[in-house]
């Protein structure tokens, strides 16, 4: 479609002169014409198709991002501007789909845009959320959560007349389906099929995100995890999965059958890909489904085991999900007979009790009976698989080391260097040609300019530009003021004391007192945030009433003020993150060693030029590896010292309190006169009581190394910007190896053969 035709067409279905239209009109009708061109590029599967089952499509505003991969953008661009119109005010009408929290739902969404690009034939299968996971506030320096209403008369989830029963708990539902366009970049248009019940009411929302939790008819898909702090929130999480595993087992069955499939050879026509162990239990429901087609018990299991593979995110416990069997017994007892019988295969084989799904205490184990029922098992960076394999999960590798791999995360180059900067997106197209936009090894090209003043002087006025542009966005909907002549250090990902945020307040803490003292840093900082934590997690909710306060002592002092500020976005999201990331010089990628399975924020940041501060834990090892270690910020334990910390059993963190005079400090800075002044004391006593007494994942021993190397990276920053433009460009050249389309494409031949 040419630049006129496309004006016709906006023209023609806005009913008026573009001039005149508001940017709801003009939004409407991207939206009808997107709709169309998206449909131009369905193709038909013959053969083998993939279904992606996550709990979480963090897929951000769609519009700007289907322009981009359907080749339209910089047309409706020039259009809206010929018309006294910006992409800018156009993207505000839009809502944003709250459908994931994470990294765990926004790898999701990238992986259906690689799948797409690639022309593989993948859908994804999940819910329909009405609130997400909540929006976030900050009302007296205290994150408060409210339900976030997204979906209004435009939604992008297109209802369907096609519905599916679900049992739970022996009585029937029907599970609604919702089709959401995933068009790649110059490529076909795959699906996210989206399952809902039409009997869900809003209305039953009370006092801030409360409600019912038993009244399933009308609470089942209003919340993303909802608060399992209790057994009736832990019990509808059940039903949630189920419903999702359900209703997308008998679509993806359904879909089999419609291109050929006799079921017995159904691994020649599905691939299901488990991300986590929210969707486990799709294993029994397509095995009791093809029992109810009169396939026998031996036949359904192999059969699923052919056509199943687990992606495993992280060794966190709580992320490994156990159910008590008595759970499911209320919820799905169609199924409990079906898991005891894998049960009882796994026991009469191996005598080991740490590979079976059932432990003596009745829990079922999710990731046990992935592991056993599917012919895959992955992580998602190298040093996250070798820990799985050599630690956590060892006892299972010794039996199946066959179905171990790594599949290292990625990140879609065409929201995150494309959508989110475009002014670095020309630039780099002008130095090496658009190649990269398709073939992101491409970047490497980049390398050939690392010496050049003049190229490396451009780069850096696009990264001022961009934190010019951040630093508007603030104002406008915070209503912060930040100098964008300062170095930009970034936080943003969700708010887990793994992740370590609170070593970041430490750090923050030290040199507020520092600079009080008279020691100044070589130029000012601004420490951003974004970041949510889970309504029942108290001391992850305290970490952020920590920073908060700590902004406001700083804001009220006049000489520290000067030098460093704190900010904490509202309601961090994938918009928010597209006005960051391009702003950002130093990315905070400072989880405990072994704990971050990989990590795809590192990627983002990389990929816009910014140097990382991390420590070797997940795919910072290879972003180390990569760019080499001049060009990275590492600091802190190893993974094996830190493994071997918790094995000994010996870490004592009031013992690093007491002996250390700056982590001390620090820490008593938490509930000092400062601090009690401007927060809540109760708070902050809880969190400097979890970090002297508890500190489960080793802040404490990094602090000072932590505090050595942001120093030295500011100091580099300040006093050698033509070597951190070098290190930057260096960075944005090697980024091609964290592409998605390489991640997707090394699933598709190792694990899915789709072509």
């Amino acid at each position: 479609m040419t630049k006129n035709e496309l004006k016709l067409k906006l023209t023609e279905t806005c009913k008026k002169d573009i001039k005149s239209c508001s940017y709801e009109e003009i939004y409407t009708a991207l939206f009808k014409i997107t709709e169309e061109e998206s449909a131009k590029k369905v193709q038909p599967v013959t053969g083998k198709k993939l279904y992606y089952i996550s709990a979480e499509f963090l897929i951000g505003k769609l519009l700007s991002n289907n322009l981009i991969n359907l080749g339209l953008y910089d047309d409706v661009k020039k259009i809206l501007e010929e018309n006294g119109k910006t992409m800018a005010k156009l993207e505000e009408t839009e809502p944003e789909p709250s459908l994931g929290n994470g990294g765990l739902g926004r790898l999701a969404a990238c992986f259906l845009d690689s799948l797409a690009t690639l022309n593989l034939p993948g859908d994804g299968i999940g819910l329909r959320y009405h609130c997400g996971l909540f929006r976030q506030s900050f009302a007296n320096k205290v994150q408060s959560e409210t339900p976030d209403f997204w979906l209004g008369d435009h939604s992008w989830a297109i209802e369907t007349k096609k519905t599916y029963p679900v049992s739970l708990a022996g009585m029937e539902y029907e599970a609604r389906l919702y089709k959401v366009a995933v068009t790649g970049y110059e490529g076909r248009t795959n699906y996210l099929n989206l399952f809902d019940l039409d009997t869900i009411d809003e209305t039953v929302i009370k006092e801030g995100i409360a409600f019912d939790k038993t009244n399933i008819e009308k609470n089942l898909t209003l919340f993303l995890y909802p608060d399992d702090s209790d057994d009736a929130g832990r019990i509808l999480r059940i039903y949630q999965q189920y419903l999702m595993v359900s209703a997308g087992a008998q679509l993806i069955l359904e879909d089999a059958a419609e291109r050929g499939s006799n079921l017995h050879n159904l691994a020649d026509y599905v691939a299901v890909q488990i991300n986590d162990t929210h969707p486990s239990m799709v294993i029994p429901e397509l095995i009791r489904l093809l029992m109810e087609k009169e396939i026998e018990f031996e036949e359904a299991v192999d059969i699923v085991t052919k056509v199943c593979a687990y992606t495993n995110h992280t060794i966190l416990a709580e992320a490994l999900e156990k159910w008590p069997k008595h759970f499911l017994e209320t919820v799905v007892p169609q199924l409990v007979p079906i898991i005891e019988r894998l049960n009882n295969i796994v026991v009469e084989k191996y005598e080991d009790p740490a590979v079976a799904i059932i432990d003596q205490w009745g829990n079922v184990h999710m990731a046990n009976m992935d592991i056993h029922f599917t012919h895959s098992t992955n992580g998602v960076a190298a040093l996250h698989t070798e820990i799985l394999k050599n630690s956590e999960l060892n006892h299972f590798y010794r039996i199946y080391p066959e179905k171990f791999n790594n599949k290292t995360n990625g990140i879609t180059f065409r929201r995150w260097l494309l959508k989110c900067n475009p002014e670095l997106t020309n630039f780099i197209e002008k130095l090496i040609g658009p190649g990269f936009k398709k073939d992101a090894s491409e970047l490497e090209k980049l390398a050939a300019f690392v010496n050049d003043e003049k190229i490396l002087k451009q780069l850096m006025k696009i990264k001022k530009n961009n934190k010019k542009a951040f630093a508007q966005w603030l104002k406008e909907k915070q209503g912060i003021t930040v100098n964008a002549n300062s170095m930009f250090m970034i936080q943003s990902k969700r708010l887990h004391e793994y992740k370590r945020q609170q070593l970041n307040l430490l750090y923050l803490i030290h040199l507020y007192l520092e600079i009080k003292s008279g020691h100044l840093p070589k130029k000012p900082i601004v420490a951003v945030f974004g970041a949510k934590a889970a309504p029942a997690y108290t001391i992850a909710k305290d970490i952020i009433h920590a920073l908060l306060t700590l902004s406001k002592v700083i804001e009220a002092d006049e000489e520290a003020s000067k030098w460093m500020q704190i900010v904490f976005i509202e309601n961090y999201n994938v918009t928010a993150a597209e006005k960051m990331i391009p702003a950002c010089d130093l990315s905070e990628q400072i989880s405990l060693a072994s704990k971050e399975a990989s990590g795809t924020g590192n990627m983002k940041f990389m990929l816009n030029g910014a140097l990382t501060l991390g420590t070797m834990d997940g795919a910072n090892v290879e972003i180390a590896e990569t760019v080499g270690a001049e060009n990275i910020y590492i600091f802190g334990q190893s993974s094996n010292q830190v493994i071997c910390r918790y094995a000994e059993g010996n870490y004592c963190a009031r013992e690093w309190y007491e002996s250390d005079a700056n982590i001390k400090r620090a820490i008593d800075f938490i509930t000092g006169k400062e601090m009690t002044a401007m927060g809540w004391t109760n708070d902050l006593t809880r969190l400097k009581n979890e970090l002297i007494y508890k500190d489960w994942f080793q802040t404490l021993p990094d602090f000072n190394a932590y505090v050595v190397r942001k120093n030295q990276a500011v100091e580099d920053y300040a006093v050698n910007p033509k070597n951190w433009a070098k290190r930057t460009l260096i960075n944005i050249a090697m980024a091609g190896q964290f592409s998605s389309d390489r991640t997707i494409a090394e699933y598709n031949h190792e694990i899915w053969n789709l072509d």
